[in-house]
């Protein structure tokens, strides 16, 4: 995918391409991330309608944890959910992070080891 370092380091054009489609990448991994939480709390808790799904999903995505309501009473199906969810969401968030970071620290190392002569 990426040149390796006997070759002469990328153009900024073909770098910017990468970053680009790297973030295209993550924005749709994120997006059915929290879909998969939306449909997900929205099916196992009752009680919550499409904008606290979304709520709840956001915030267990981004790391924030889930938002309290001490009048829902959770089952325990939703329990399970919102565990499973939260230790997928957390490989996810790392992993997208990685996917965001991985054209940049790869020209930064390739930029480090090219020889001093080319």
């Amino acid at each position: 995918m990426y040149e390796n370092k006997k070759q002469k380091l990328a153009s900024k054009d073909v770098f910017y391409q990468r970053v680009r489609s790297n973030a295209l990448l993550a924005f749709i991994i994120m997006i059915v991330s929290l879909s998969i939480g939306i449909l997900g709390y929205k099916n196992t808790v009752p009680e919550f309608d499409w904008y606290d799904s979304l709520l709840n999903a956001s915030m267990i995505l981004s790391g924030m944890g889930p938002v309290v309501d001490s009048n829902i009473v959770l089952t325990n199906s939703a329990k399970v959910f919102a565990s499973f969810y939260a230790l997928f969401s957390g490989i996810t968030f790392l992993s997208t992070f990685g996917v965001i970071i991985a054209p940049i620290l790869h020209r930064f190392f390739h930029k480090l080891h090219l020889d001093e002569t080319v």
